[in-house]
């Protein structure tokens, strides 16, 4: 996700999930036998690193293809198990789970396990969360299946981010994986929808799909990463002192000061309705088609590439003005405009005009995620700013996962109608908690 141009420096913490987007990273180097980022120099390109970069990138493109395909797959869920829209919600439920057990675990396996080591078992969780899947086990198993999925996404995303923020022109490359999860997620409706209409029943067949993403992701790591999978010593964790806390101990020194920072809170309110806006739109949208606006499945089970397909491009073209206008008045607008656009999508009852308000929206809304990090790093203190947005891009997930999973417990007795108002509130105090984060200087270029 192309985000803004600042200059930062990562001090020795943890890695932590989300995304960091950064246009100016410089005086920072990746210790390999620590997966720590210190205050010397970035990474310069080389044939191993750009394997490395290249096998990231490919993990937020499976990333992408698993988020991007279950709003398509909704409705036929919701037929061949013969549920209502409540045990849906489930499935956000698992993956939040997975989110939050990431957030809890993440810290402490960084005092045990390297780079490699970590991204391997993200991986892996992945591929069995799919294989899981393509038979059509039963609804409680499957569901488990996001929950495996979330917490190998979690890992997997976290540690690839971290790796590449350490990269001689790191902003480049950062655009270049956020990118390839928006371009996963744009590609998965054009597969799902195509092999769910004509299999109907055997719909889950799709994720034979994600079973052979999910094969090149982990082959892909275990050769690119190979030199760093494996169990950390003591003497690489810690600081060799006899008399230093032990790894645990510093983990939880780190999580506890950046818990008592307000603006951290803040930040993370607006990532988590923030998220809550982009998920719940593209998980809900094809149900709401067919069962309000009465739209052929097999037709507006592309929708959702139309989302994906606007934060892809106002990912690569919005992040210049915003930079150049200022981020704080931006978001703003931004917030003005989607919410007048998710207005056309509830009021004017017409498929192809609902279709194309919320492909504007996603345009508008591809930025936002960017944005809030640049905003975060100048923010933070420099000795908690890891974490810091480690909590951050968690709450975003969580988020993610809550809201979609409101959103169908309300529609088992409500109707998927609901799906409007929901938006339109999630829009609405997204943008009140955006004025609520406190103004940062204004940088010197």
């Amino acid at each position: 996700m192309p985000d803004q141009s600042i200059s930062t420096t990562i001090e020795p913490q943890q890695h932590d999930p989300g995304v960091i987007q950064l246009q100016s990273f410089q005086n920072a180097f990746l210790d390999d036998a620590r997966n720590v980022v210190s205050a010397e120099q970035p990474i310069q390109l080389s044939r191993k690193v750009v394997l490395k970069l290249l096998s990231c990138g490919f993990s937020f493109f499976v990333a992408g293809t698993m988020d991007g395909s279950l709003g398509p797959l909704i409705p036929y869920m919701l037929r061949s198990y013969n549920v209502g829209t409540s045990f849906i919600s489930i499935i956000y439920a698992a993956s939040f789970i997975g989110w939050l057990l990431a957030a809890a675990t993440n810290s402490h396996m960084l005092e045990f396990l390297d780079t490699g080591a970590i991204l391997s078992i993200g991986a892996f969780l992945q591929l069995v969360s799919n294989l899981l899947r393509f038979w059509s086990p039963p609804f409680g198993l499957f569901a488990t299946s996001f929950f495996m999925s979330s917490l190998g996404m979690a890992f997997q995303d976290s540690h690839s981010n971290t790796f590449v923020s350490t990269v001689n022109d790191a902003h480049r490359w950062l655009g270049f994986i956020h990118a390839m999860y928006a371009l996963g997620a744009l590609v998965s409706p054009f597969v799902a929808t195509p092999i769910a209409s004509s299999m109907h029943s055997k719909w889950s067949m799709f994720y034979l799909f994600l079973v052979g993403l999910g094969v090149i992701n982990i082959v892909g790591v275990l050769l690119a990463f190979r030199e760093s999978i494996r169990v950390l010593p003591r003497s690489l964790s810690a600081s060799g002192d006899d008399q230093a806390p032990g790894r645990s101990v510093e983990a939880l020194r780190g999580i506890a000061k950046t818990l008592q920072l307000r603006v951290v809170w803040i930040l993370s309110l607006f990532f988590f309705f923030m998220l809550g806006v982009g998920i719940t739109a593209g998980g809900w949208v094809v149900e709401y088609l067919v069962d309000v606006r009465h739209g052929k499945l097999s037709e507006v089970g592309y929708t959702p590439a139309g989302l994906y397909g606007g934060i892809f491009l106002g990912r690569l073209l919005l992040a210049e003005p915003t930079h150049r206008f200022g981020e704080r008045r931006m978001i703003l607008l931004y917030g003005v405009i989607m919410l007048g656009l998710q207005l056309i999508f509830w009021l004017v009852p017409n498929i192809i005009a609902s279709a194309t308000a919320l492909s504007l929206l996603g345009f508008f809304f591809g930025p936002l995620f960017p944005i809030g990090v640049s905003v975060g790093t100048k923010l933070f203190p420099n000795s908690v700013k890891a974490s810091a947005l480690g909590l951050v891009f968690v709450m975003a997930q969580a988020g993610g996962s809550l809201f979609p999973s409101i959103t169908g417990v309300i529609a088992s007795s409500a109707g998927v109608q609901v799906l409007q108002p929901i938006l339109v509130g999630l829009i609405v105090v997204m943008s009140i908690t955006w004025v609520l984060v406190p103004k940062v200087s204004r940088r010197n270029d």
